[in-house]
């Protein structure tokens, strides 16, 4: 224990009295007031209290900086979490759209494919009713000549009159000509006509 003199317990009673500054701390555990000296020993209590006082202010302020802090903590940690599932989502929104993207090109390169059959099959289509039609018209013709040409052979042969049967095998022969043409310039001119740029 330190004894207080009489001028440093004088200086500490003025600055109590004038500033409102008191003793604090473990100092205050080993000041000694002088015997007797009632006003001194009641300011030692008095710096006691304001000392506790300011120690439980102090732990408190400690407390709710501590409770903030772990707060701040938790916070930090809820943030960080959120940050981390914000990530993960932008990334799996990104995955998902490069996926959307392939399987558009995908379907992109799957209509073409299938404009391209689509297109093969009508113009295959086209031209194997083409070649019925002209097989068929083809077949007509000849047919047609055939018979004339055989009934011209046999009124030559049998000696009936040939001038009725000549101009019309001759007539029926150019009729069929240019209906033969007529037929292979329509169908020709359709192909064309139907065909894209």
């Amino acid at each position: 224990m330190i004894e207080i003199t009489e001028h440093v317990r004088n200086v500490l009673l003025e600055v109590a009295k004038n500033k409102k500054i008191y003793v604090e701390g473990n100092f205050l555990k080993i000041l000694k007031a002088p015997k007797g000296d009632k006003e001194f020993i009641e300011y030692l209590k008095l710096c006691k209290e304001k000392d506790i006082t300011t120690r439980k202010k102090r732990l408190e302020i400690t407390k709710q900086v501590q409770k903030q802090n772990k707060e701040l903590v938790s916070k930090q940690e809820e943030t960080d979490a959120l940050m981390e599932e914000l990530q993960v989502a932008l990334e799996s929104a990104k995955q998902s759209e490069e996926v959307a993207n392939q399987l558009r090109e995908k379907a992109e390169e799957r209509k073409d494919k299938a404009l391209e059959d689509l297109e093969v099959m009508q113009k295959k289509t086209q031209f194997e009713l083409i070649s019925t039609i002209v097989k068929v018209a083809l077949v007509v013709i000849i047919g047609v000549g055939i018979i004339t040409t055989v009934m011209y052979a046999l009124a030559l042969t049998t000696g009936s009159d040939t001038q009725i049967i000549g101009s019309t095998w001759s007539n029926m022969f150019g009729i069929l000509l240019t209906n033969a043409f007529s037929i292979v310039g329509t169908i020709m001119g359709v192909k064309y006509a139907t065909e894209k740029e």
